[in-house]
């Protein structure tokens, strides 16, 4: 292996590699399930290769035992696996946002095959899923993840103690903002449905005789979806832009 590597390269690859691995595994587009495992991982391989005159510096030494090794290798995968399921948790605010746009439109029960989270869903929340992934690359965001990948090497640089509550409230919070902001996006068709619903029940109160469901149906549907129509572009303008903010947290703000 010397005329290639020393023994020190190898154990700065393979340390870079357990976290970069276990980061690429989750991130949104490329950590799906559709993604074959191969890929992610050389995918993987080649960002350590690439980072490694970037971040070397910030790795320890070859452990003299194979406990502190081991012991290094599954630090480096929590840090990674921490991050890689922040960056995907806010990824359900979209998730959220069609659920509720599909029950006020009456069209939850139309389900489908959601490819961002392997498993049926709402034909509206898988819509606006592989929504979220494409605007993500169409925007470059994507580059915002090797930024923050780097980054995480100077916040939570190897060498440094596990922060452990620092990752606990991070996730918390980012889980409570993509609820909200699923809430927030839905916002349009919510208070369509709040209007619409009152209004057919004054309907129904006032004329007994005129069968009100089967003008309301259809009419929620059309409306409804008219509605979400309309407002799609700031649902991705907006998401978008908050997801870019959590990522930058990672190349330049603080965990806390």
């Amino acid at each position: 292996m010397e005329p290639y590597a020393t023994v020190e390269q190898v154990w700065a690859g393979g340390l870079l590699f357990a976290r970069l691995g276990a980061i690429v595994m989750l991130l949104p587009g490329i950590g799906e399930a559709y993604v074959p495992a191969r890929v992610r991982l050389s995918l993987a391989l080649v960002l350590a290769l690439a980072l490694y005159p970037l971040v070397g510096h910030t790795l320890p030494s070859l452990p003299a035992t194979m406990g502190a090794t081991l012991g290094w290798v599954l630090r480096e995968l929590i840090v990674g696996l921490a991050i890689g399921a922040i960056l995907r948790i806010f990824m359900q605010a979209l998730t959220t946002a069609g659920e509720i746009v599909s029950l006020q439109t009456t069209l939850s029960f139309a389900q489908t095959a959601n490819p961002m989270q392997a498993a049926p869903g709402s034909t509206l929340s898988a819509f606006l899923a592989l929504l979220g992934v494409t605007l993500v690359f169409a925007t470059n965001t994507h580059h915002f993840f090797i930024g923050a990948i780097v980054g995480s090497y100077e916040l939570i640089a190897p060498a440094r103690s596990l922060v452990v509550g620092d990752f606990t409230t991070m996730a918390v919070r980012t889980m409570s903002q993509s609820f909200l902001l699923g809430v927030q996006l839905a916002a349009p068709v919510l208070v369509f449905a709040v209007v619409f619903n009152l209004a057919s029940g004054l309907v129904a109160r006032v004329m007994p005789a005129f069968q009100v469901y089967f003008a309301a149906a259809p009419l929620s549907v059309l409306l409804g979806l008219s509605i979400f129509a309309l407002s799609l572009g700031v649902i991705g303008t907006v998401f978008i832009s908050r997801y870019q903010s959590l990522v930058s947290q990672f190349s330049g703000g603080a965990l806390g």
